[in-house]
């Protein structure tokens, strides 16, 4: 009787009574107590939370393997062409330093393919393992909301689709490439590409355009770029990366610069053209000037992503979303239909997959009834170039604007004893504190490592702790986290090696 009137009982009691209506797991006999839809990073590990805190789950993923963009034509697959390239560009630039001599260096293209195809294909089988250990039935298929308790499923193979009765509904669908229209991508002529095309070309181009200067753009562009390609870098704001330190981003453009990547910021793409030795790309300058036409082998379209929600059926469901097509969810993820969450690339945020991981814990763990929740301010952002860049909480910018007075250290690699005899010493670390109170308010990091060295930040951060807590903290020498404890003495005090 439960089941059959469950859309009578939302309408008419409390968002709470709903809640345990819907999360109840004895009444509703062999339904599943949650489905999620979607397998990427957040809505493969919200699966296997639920099984661990055993909930009956599935996971519904249309694009036959799991791992989303993330594992599979994302952040996987290019950290894996980032270290290849970055191995090449070593040995041709950095070894003689060393006393490492070669002749005849090359770059296998098709092997340095296979290598990152081999990586994305072992992580992905080790997804699907886990999903059966920990009890969750797997779905291929496309997944739709077919009403507030059940989700739709058409098989990718074509076979006759089910559906999947269902207490609570994860939408964990992520995103993807936002279009550029004077820039049309087709991936399988291999001209105008995106981040996934650009993950497979096979032989080094020449020239390449990369139409935005954010996290992907830079990436990619700086992968064929240390394989000897000529890079240039389109961006339509006056600054790489907008949404990080300022400081930052400047000294981390010119370090790009050094290693012979160009930009032109502040300026439009207005037109393409798709010819047989090229593609000629038309740019203007704002404020004016005249459109200037370039030709390059092969142009990158890196000007962000977008919420995939396309067939979901949330409309029907009066499930809200914005006009870039986020969902609408509470502080508990949840949509305005109390058993629908919403988590990861599709709702408000940055679009990181460790962001969309910490969500589907927290929405799983509100499913079970316990108190799932995500610090917004310690979710660091990432680019894997080199030198890394890495930042956590808050920037110089968002505190002046928020009126908060801050203090802030610096030490850069050049004073690391560790950096120097790696010869990487190309960066800094940068803390902002609380002008009162001392706690850390933000890190932002541009050096080797940078990636794992901003865990300390983010623990901090996350606990509250003062820059005088870490600087006081006893760091292995010689390492690179040294720097960051150095930074930290600056904040309260005077560092010592600089």
């Amino acid at each position: 009787m439960l089941a059959s009137s469950s859309r009578f009982v939302v309408s008419r009691i409390t968002r709470a009574t709903a809640l345990r209506t819907f999360t109840s797991t004895s009444v509703l006999g062999e339904q599943y107590d949650v489905v999620i839809i979607g397998g990427g990073p957040g809505g493969y590990v919200a699966a296997i939370k639920a099984g661990q805190l055993g909930l009956k789950t599935a996971c519904v993923e249309m694009r036959g393997r799991l791992g989303g963009t993330c594992l599979n034509v994302g952040c996987i697959p290019s950290k894996a062409l980032l270290t290849s390239s970055h191995h090449f560009y070593d040995a041709k630039e950095h070894f003689k330093e060393h006393g490492i001599t070669m002749s005849d260096l090359a770059i296998d293209i098709s092997q340095m393919q296979a290598s990152k195809n081999k990586t994305v294909e072992g992580l992905t089988g080790g997804i699907e393992y886990l999903l059966k250990k920990y009890g969750v039935d797997y779905y291929k298929g496309k997944g739709s909301i077919a009403s507030t308790n059940s989700v739709a499923v058409a098989p990718i193979d074509n076979s006759a689709p089910s559906t999947l009765e269902t207490k609570n509904i994860v939408v964990a669908t992520g995103s993807e490439v936002t279009p550029l229209p004077p820039v049309p991508v087709d991936n399988a002529v291999g001209k105008i590409v995106d981040s996934t095309g650009a993950l497979d070309i096979s032989t080094i181009p020449k020239t390449m355009a990369v139409v935005g200067g954010g996290v992907i753009g830079l990436e990619m562009g700086s992968v064929w770029s240390r394989l000897g390609t000529e890079v240039t870098v389109v961006e339509y704001m006056d600054r790489l990366c907008p949404a990080m330190d300022q400081e930052l981003t400047k000294k981390f453009q010119q370090s790009l610069k050094k290693q012979g990547i160009k930009f032109q910021l502040k300026t439009g793409v207005t037109k393409s053209v798709v010819e047989a030795d090229g593609v000629t790309l038309t740019t203007e300058k704002q404020g004016g000037g005249d459109p200037k036409d370039t030709k390059y082998d092969i142009i990158l379209v890196a000007t962000g992503r977008r919420p995939y929600t396309d067939g979901l059926g949330l409309e029907k469901l009066g499930i809200q979303t914005d006009r870039i097509g986020r969902i609408q969810v509470d502080e508990h993820f949840r949509t305005a239909v109390p058993n629908i969450y919403a988590i990861g690339d599709c709702i408000n945020g940055p679009m990181l997959a460790h962001k969309a991981e910490e969500e589907g814990i927290a929405a799983v763990e509100i499913i079970a009834g316990h108190a799932g929740h995500v610090n917004y301010d310690a979710i660091p952002g990432v680019v894997y170039t080199f030198p890394e860049v890495a930042s956590v909480g808050k920037t110089e910018e968002e505190l002046k604007e928020a009126g908060i007075k801050y203090k802030k250290g610096n030490f850069p690699f050049s004073a690391n004893s560790r950096a120097r005899a790696n010869a990487t010493t190309d960066g800094f670390v940068k803390v902002l504190a609380d002008a009162e109170t001392d706690r850390i308010l933000g890190c932002h990091i541009m050096g080797p490592n940078a990636g794992e060295m901003i865990a300390e930040a983010v623990i901090a951060i996350e606990y509250g702790a003062s820059s005088e807590d870490l600087a006081r903290t006893c760091h292995a020498h010689p390492t690179l986290s040294e720097a960051f404890k150095e930074a930290c003495m600056d904040t309260y005090d005077k560092p010592i090696h600089f």
